[in-house]
């Protein structure tokens, strides 16, 4: 079984391309690779009805993104990598006679 790959990964600045959020951009909060989609910060905020619970004793509506295909978003700008630490290589001078 071969690993999926994809354009843009978690952290990844996106735009969306086509559909009813096209001209939205945000970052890349989770890539669900199962269905191709992705959940982009601030595109497609969806309501979803809470019930009643110790932690919300009115009930609650909690807005959160929903998401979208991978296929509809183009990457803006990728994450910056962990810098490792690299011994910058110093030549030795020369002394001039």
């Amino acid at each position: 079984m071969s690993r999926m790959r994809f354009h843009v990964k978690k952290g990844d600045e996106v735009e969306v391309v086509s559909g009813n959020f096209k001209g939205s951009s945000g970052k890349i909060l989770e890539v669900l690779a199962s269905k191709q989609r992705v959940l982009v910060e601030g595109v497609r905020i969806i309501k979803k009805h809470l019930r009643k619970s110790e932690d919300n004793p009115q009930g609650k509506i909690a807005e959160r993104e929903g998401p979208i295909h991978i296929s509809n978003v183009k990457l803006i700008e990728k994450k910056a990598e962990k810098k490792t630490k690299t011994e910058s290589k110093k030549e030795p001078e020369k002394k001039a006679a």
